[in-house]
């Protein structure tokens, strides 16, 4: 049986939030069978518990942000996206203010606070909503479509008429039943433009942005003296990203996504289009492991786990 997994004891650290730019300290506890993931402001008397959840998400302006009654969690896409990848299926995560820490932009900090902690198996079957039918949505240009699939694969689309990204990948292409989300997606950066900044900070974003959290760039070049990390650093991201916000769903999904252009956005709702036709998914679980897909039969259950440690 393919079983759901958490945390093996408790990790934390601390880091300045990517849009508030505040300090902020989050701790990751292991969590019982089908708690999901779940965040809790312990900032505030009494603590807010807020649930990994699309119609929970009202927020996406450069980021995934989860609000509860006027409560707010955000930006919390790269953390979820290292807990879908490494198959955490419960957890949660206490957070002392309204962001997640940035830290260096991508997931694989988190990525090695998961793994600091252990990951444990539990007694109780992992579910998964698998895709029944394809489900899309659209505008303008930008598009993003889960279809009926075995396992979990990806494909991404950008167009930024940049320099320094058109010199990169513009498509990504991944099957997670062969490829390590720890390898080839985790250490994929955000990314942003000198430009933008006035405006952003005016909007109260993007006041914690630095070389040493965010891929920067003038009209012409990519400003961090490190250069990137994929040569398809770029669109790589905006698969890290989609995976987290997919994962805002509170199971794996079993499906084929495939976008042009997408953004958290999209995403968000992708994912309530999904929910609201019954019709187009279920639930399911693998009690025999031979008819499990490989991307999470491998390893214990990260995404493409079978090279990804």
């Amino acid at each position: 049986m393919l079983k759901q997994r958490t945390l093996k004891q408790i990790v934390r650290t601390t880091g300045v939030g990517l849009h508030s730019g505040r300090k902020v300290e989050i701790v990751l506890r292991p969590a019982a069978p089908n708690t999901g993931i779940l965040f809790r402001r312990v900032d505030l008397d009494p603590p807010v518990d807020l649930p990994a959840d699309p119609l929970s998400v009202k927020d996406t302006r450069m980021a995934t942000t989860l609000d509860r009654d006027g409560v707010k969690i955000a930006t919390v896409e790269h953390l979820m996206s290292a807990l879908a990848g490494l198959g955490i299926d419960n957890a949660v995560i206490d957070v002392s203010a309204p962001e997640i820490p940035i830290m260096d932009g991508s997931a694989s900090t988190f990525v090695f606070l998961l793994q600091q902690a252990g990951i444990e198996e539990q007694p109780a079957a992992k579910r998964f909503v698998r895709v029944t039918k394809p489900i899309e949505v659209h505008e303008g240009d930008k598009w993003a479509r889960l279809s009926p699939f075995h396992g979990f694969k990806m494909s991404f689309a950008i167009d930024f008429n940049h320099p320094a990204i058109d010199s990169t990948g513009q498509f990504a292409e991944i099957d997670f039943d062969s490829t390590s989300y720890v390898k080839e997606i985790a250490r994929a950066r955000t990314f942003g433009f000198m430009g933008d900044v006035e405006a952003l900070r005016a909007a109260g974003l993007g006041q914690g942005g630095t070389m040493d959290n965010v891929i920067v760039m003038d009209e012409y070049r990519v400003l961090n003296q490190d250069g990137l990390r994929y040569d398809d650093e770029f669109v790589k991201h905006k698969l890290l990203d989609a995976i987290g916000d997919l994962y805002v769903l509170g199971k794996p999904l079993l499906a084929a996504y495939s976008a042009n252009k997408s953004g958290h956005a999209i995403n968000n709702q992708l994912l309530r289009a999904l929910l609201a036709d019954e019709t187009a998914w279920d639930i399911v679980d693998f009690t025999d492991d031979a008819k499990a897909p490989a991307a999470f039969a491998h390893a214990g259950l990260s995404i493409g786990a079978a090279t990804a440690f």
